[in-house]
């Protein structure tokens, strides 16, 4: 899978459950996502997705997550938390990650292609 912000595009492994496979499904997706905590971006889904959530402890930057059953986010940085998620993937390379969302919102698309 494949998200593009701007013209970088940035390779995604998808977890191997139910979640992933169903996001994966209503690809591709253009989502307007918002900044948190100057170390994520969320959107809601159009549509709901099953959860298996945990807490992971550590949330690493390039992780791909949702939060309750309809908030994508994509972190960029790495840190402890308390929230539960379920695992959608992970960015495979995350060098220029933070770079190319930048401050604020982002648009970004995620495609199977």
């Amino acid at each position: 899978m494949w998200m593009t912000i701007n013209e970088r595009r940035f390779a995604i492994t998808l977890a191997d459950n139910n979640t992933a496979r169903a996001f994966s499904a209503q690809l591709p997706l253009t989502l307007h996502m918002e900044e948190l905590n100057g170390n994520e971006k969320h959107a809601k889904l159009p549509t709901s997705l099953h959860i298996n959530a945990s807490r992971p402890g550590i949330i690493r930057s390039g992780d791909l997550m949702l939060y309750g059953a309809d908030t994508l986010v994509v972190f960029y940085s790495t840190f402890n938390s308390m929230y539960s998620y379920t695992r959608i993937g992970r960015v495979d390379d995350t060098a220029d990650l933070a770079q190319a969302l930048g401050p604020g919102s982002a648009r970004i698309t995620f495609s199977r292609q």
